[in-house]
């Protein structure tokens, strides 16, 4: 079974890279952008039949900073 794993920053948390991002967009001519958010997606396989709560448990124990980063999980 695969499962995509969508980590980002936390609202409120500053986004570094996504500014960096957004200033060379600026720089190359893109001046509508206003704002980048920058994360990462990580893809799993797992057995067939593995639960939401152990996708979730992976996320908290190690995939995502829960303290600054929240995540989404899709599963197909």
């Amino acid at each position: 079974m695969k499962v995509r794993v969508h980590i980002m920053l936390k609202k409120d948390v500053l986004d570094p890279q996504g500014e960096a991002v957004r200033h060379a967009l600026k720089n190359i001519g893109f001046d509508e952008v206003k704002r980048v958010r920058q994360g990462k997606v990580i893809d799993l396989e797992v057995d067939d039949g593995t639960e939401k709560n152990r996708i979730d448990q992976m996320c908290e124990d190690l995939l995502a900073n829960t303290i600054i980063e929240s995540y989404t999980i899709d599963m197909e």
